[in-house]
């Protein structure tokens, strides 16, 4: 009898969550624990941590995602699980999943199989409230803005400039566009505007980004809420509402410690989303991870050109990280639909479709050498892959000088991935890591984009209407210039049509919008059709979602 994710996690014996700590020497006294098998570990003892040498850093990324599968967290929970399981003092540091994909189409993100972190219910749902704080602070600042508005607007906010948008987590077309404040005088100012999804918020961005709760403030003040009638920047701290958002973030910034199924530690903290925002857990959480262990296991979201390009040149520029390793998880499944094959027909063995589909791994192992990080490829394995799809395809990848390590994970736990943990060790060990971001500082901002498009993405380069390009220009001359760039794009493809599969070329990705996220630190360049406000599909996971007589959650995935 197959079991489902949330079956096979809800029988997984869990440890006490102070087990858990104590295997990274974690005292009881510092840690939150939330429940049993949860909890936040306090500043106070991160602090100690900081002359701690740091262990080495692993990411785990992916070729492009398809409607078959790749299984990028589930390999990262694997890897975490057979390090430890061959000898290795690893942990995990992964993203919180948000409820919006949780009930729409993709659904959660705790992992599968036997490759899982536990509590799954609580992690997919509302976990320990990091979510929650993230998006009141975010609309505490939205209330200020139009209060400061109401009563005199002392700052002179133009009200048709206002940029700062409410968020919820939850994926709800509806709140694109909105009108605030019918009603008459006494509900304010009358104006357009919408909602974002949480993990589009850059309260989200500066979360994952801040190093305490100093940084974490003075970040919060420099986040820009609109414009002046002079067309002068208008910030949170000019309405002095970083104080209070900061108090809302206090106990969130805290990272959380949970397990893996095989009682493992695994840090999860902050959830950018990877195709709207930079898509990386909290440094906060990575920094600590690396002062506890030998080997932190982390993740960037979607496939490598969207959160692999992010994690470099935004992550580790701005933490000073330096990673060690980069696995990219690949199917052969998924191979095959990037050479052309529907869905239905994934079971049957098709070796001329899979050496096709193979030109998106082979772009993303090419992109990700431009890093000066040591490559592998691990393959997550179906029961449907046959021995000559597996040769072809470790055939293709040796001829770059890379390993394809085939990888049992799901239905094996750490075991099943022993092969890939002695691999990336070794690989470790034997070839320095010569970390570099992708482009310098000192380039503009549209040579920033550029330089994207045509060295991650493949593309000719970016088509920037007259009006941002002006935008970007005073953007370089106001000082920004040297911040990098955060694309918004589709994740379904390395161009901005998500059909177009495989590795095309040949293309421009057309650029929507800028935004400049002063807080965070970088500038947001939304492309195509990418929205920051997802919608629900024709039936959403949450269709399914529901309590059985016992009251157990049942059709969480």
């Amino acid at each position: 009898m197959n079991l489902s994710d949330i079956e096979i996690a809800r029988q997984a014996t869990k440890l006490p969550i102070r087990d858990i700590a104590a295997k990274l020497d974690i005292p009881y006294e510092d840690i939150v624990p939330y429940g049993h098998d949860k909890a936040k570990i306090s500043a106070k003892y991160i602090e100690t941590l900081k002359n701690n040498k740091n262990g080495k850093l692993i990411l785990v990324t992916a070729i492009n995602p398809t409607p078959a599968g790749e299984g990028k967290t589930t390999t990262t929970i694997g890897l975490t699980d057979a390090l430890n399981h061959i000898g290795k003092k690893a942990v995990a540091s992964l993203r919180e999943p948000s409820l919006g994909p949780n009930f729409g189409q993709k659904g959660g993100a705790a992992g599968g199989g036997r490759s899982q972190v536990i509590p799954m219910e609580d992690i997919n749902l509302h976990f320990t409230g990091d979510f929650h704080a993230i998006t009141s602070a975010n609309n505490l600042l939205a209330a200020m803005v139009d209060n400061h508005i109401y009563w005199g607007n002392e700052q002179n906010i133009d009200s048709r400039r206002i940029t700062w948008k409410r968020v919820v987590d939850m994926n709800d077309r509806a709140l694109r566009d909105i009108v605030l404040s019918l009603g008459g005088v006494k509900n304010g100012f009358c104006r357009q505007s919408g909602f974002d999804i949480t993990v589009a918020s850059e309260i989200m961005a500066i979360f994952c980004l801040s190093e305490n709760l100093a940084d974490l403030t003075k970040r919060l003040g420099k986040i820009i809420i609109g414009y002046r009638y002079d067309k002068t920047p208008v910030t949170a701290s000019d309405i002095h509402a970083e104080g209070a958002m900061a108090v809302l973030l206090r106990d969130a910034l805290a990272p959380n410690l949970v397990q893996t199924i095989e009682h493992n530690p695994a840090f999860i903290h902050g959830g950018p989303f990877a195709n709207i925002a930079h898509g990386c857990n909290s440094v906060i959480a990575t920094k600590t991870a690396l002062k506890l262990a030998d080997y932190v296991v982390t993740e960037a979201g979607f496939g490598a050109d969207l959160g692999a390009e992010k994690f470099f040149d935004i992550k580790c520029r701005k933490a000073g990280l330096k990673p060690d390793a980069t696995v990219i998880v690949a199917t052969i499944r998924a191979l095959k639909m990037n050479g052309g094959i529907e869905k239905s027909d994934l079971a049957h063995e098709n070796v001329a479709a899979l050496k096709k589909g193979t030109a998106n791994l082979l772009r993303h192992i090419s992109n990700m050498e431009k890093y000066g990080v040591p490559v592998i490829v691990a393959v997550n394995y179906f029961n449907s892959d046959t021995d000559a799809e597996i040769e072809a395809l470790q055939k293709i990848v040796a001829e770059t000088g890379h390993q394809a390590i085939i990888c049992h994970h799901w239905e094996k736990g750490g075991e099943g991935a022993e092969e890939l943990a002695r691999a990336v060790v070794k690989m470790i060990a034997e070839n320095k890591s010569n970390f570099h971001p992708l482009y310098a500082d000192n380039l503009s901002l549209e040579e920033k984009i550029n330089t994207i498009v045509r060295e991650i993405y493949g593309g000719r380069g970016a088509d920037i209407p007259a009006n941002i390009l002006n935008q970007l220009k005073a953007w370089d001359e106001e000082g920004y210039g040297t911040l990098p760039v955060c694309m918004a794009k589709t994740q379904y493809s390395f161009s901005a049509d998500p059909k177009l599969l495989g590795a095309p070329e040949n293309f421009t990705i057309p650029v929507r919008e800028v935004k400049l996220s002063a807080g965070a630190g970088f500038v947001v360049v939304i492309c195509g059709d990418i929205m920051t406000m997802p919608g629900l599909p024709r039936h959403p996971m949450a269709e399914k979602i529901h309590l059985d007589e016992n009251g157990n959650i049942e059709g969480l995935s």
